[in-house]
């Protein structure tokens, strides 16, 4: 993998945990609040991926196709 693609990762990894926090806040407030929590952490988790993903990302170096 290049360092483009590692990032096209870590923001489909990032949108995940954005929409994942967006369900958490949604639920909490509803007859399923009891799932907030679990909506929480899968959202805690996919905001840790991307930022593997963007660490990854950081350390390879640059490609001629990256320019």
């Amino acid at each position: 993998m290049n360092r483009t693609q590692e990032m096209v990762l870590a923001h489909a990894a990032m949108v995940r945990a954005e929409n994942l926090a967006r369900d958490a806040e949604r639920v909490a407030h509803g007859s399923d609040h009891w799932k907030a929590e679990s909506l929480a952490a899968a959202g805690t988790l996919w905001s840790h991926i991307a930022r593997s993903h963007i660490l990854i990302a950081a350390a390879l170096e640059e490609e001629a196709s990256d320019v």
